[in-house]
């Protein structure tokens, strides 16, 4: 998601993307033929669209196990693609939406929002993966055990530089003036929590708040989601053209992509875990960047911990009667009232075109049952 949580040497490679979002707004035109998809086939031409490019929002974790269970179970196959490139992040797929180097992001809605509002990049956000931001203002219980937003006040917060935006939301969302908390700049080690220099943190419920947890402190979540400022994340990206050009090769993607996300309800968290573990590990053995230098071996009772939290993002009473990826009405206004809060001026129609997911469910409304 484009997480913006990213550890500090990857900040140039944001900087980078961000500079060329400003310098170039080119609109990729990748189109592929191919017959219209169904859940199953059912008897009709097969489709064949090819090799795509799909930016992930982050390093290969828990965050993409749908992802890995489409791969692993044939989903992309059986949907008509040569290949399914899942490229590693930290990422926000901005810039390579935009220069056609990838067909599809898995970003969020203040990164893509920030593009439309700021650079009024052609981009849509077609469905999402969480239906709740991750964000979370992480305290220690016997700390800063910050539970309301009014807690607050008065306290120094650890805010990293790329999240400061979004943290300001939270303060405007809750009529919170910024002058009455105290912000110091931080990366993404939630160390100066833990040691007492900062009295709370910015993290996110399936990654910060739960090395601190494991590192035996009892914390306290001020989740974003709950407190004013919900929107969507790990959301699936395109461009306004590629969008135009590939609708029925974006429904056998989403299609497949809804059946690898059912499989990670259905399936134990142990199989689940195991298998993060193979394509993370793959992942470590192919980077340049020394993956496993940055981010140390893969902690399966994390990775575990993770996935369950992330379910809860994932999970709502809309998805269980709509189906995984869709984005309610409700929430596409909360959406962008939420990134108004943090100074980016968006419409629901500027941000989103979930036709073709609606269409997926309407065709295939088995798919809706994702649940065990």
């Amino acid at each position: 998601m484009a997480r913006h949580s990213n550890p500090a040497r990857y900040r140039r490679l944001a900087a980078a993307a961000a500079a060329f979002v400003t310098s170039a707004l080119v609109l990729a035109g990748c189109a592929s033929g191919g017959s219209a998809p169904g859940a199953s086939g059912g008897g009709e031409e097969e489709a064949s669209y090819g090799e795509i490019s799909v930016q992930y929002s982050w390093i290969k974790n828990e965050e993409f196990a749908g992802e890995f269970y489409a791969y692993e179970n044939g989903y992309y196959d059986e949907a008509g693609f040569d290949d399914v490139i899942g490229i590693s992040g930290p990422d926000t797929g901005v810039a390579k939406l935009l220069s056609g180097t990838v067909e599809v992001a898995l970003s969020d809605a203040a990164s893509i929002g920030a593009a439309v509002a700021e650079e009024e990049a052609p981009l849509k956000i077609i469905g999402t993966t969480f239906q709740k931001n991750p964000f979370t203002i992480l305290s220690l219980a016997d700390g800063g055990n910050i539970t309301t937003p009014q807690d607050l006040v008065g306290k120094t917060i650890g805010v990293q530089d790329s999240n400061a935006s979004v943290f300001a939301a939270l303060l405007n969302a809750n009529d919170i003036d910024p002058a009455d908390v105290t912000v110091v700049p931080v990366d993404f080690d939630p160390t100066p929590l833990m040691n007492g220099e900062v009295d709370g943190f910015m993290a996110y419920l399936t990654n910060e708040a739960l090395t601190v947890e494991l590192a035996g402190y009892e914390v306290t979540n001020l989740s974003y989601a709950e407190n004013g400022v919900p929107y969507v994340a790990e959301a699936f990206s395109v461009t306004d053209q590629f969008l135009a050009e590939n609708e029925d090769l974006l429904k056998a993607f989403l299609i497949a992509e809804i059946k690898g996300w059912t499989d990670v309800f259905r399936e134990s968290t142990d199989d689940t875990v195991s298998l993060i573990e193979t394509y993370y590990n793959e992942a470590a053995s192919e980077s340049e960047d020394g993956l496993e230098a940055v981010f140390g071996a893969l902690d399966p009772v994390k990775t575990a911990k993770g996935l369950e939290a992330e379910k809860l993002l994932i999970s709502t009473d809309e998805t269980e009667a709509n189906g995984l990826f869709t984005i309610s009405d409700e929430l596409k206004e909360q959406t962008v009232a939420s990134l108004a809060a943090a100074g980016w001026d968006v419409s629901v129609d500027d941000l989103f075109d979930t036709t073709i997911i609606d269409e997926i469910y309407e065709e295939n409304p088995e798919l809706k049952d994702y649940l065990p």
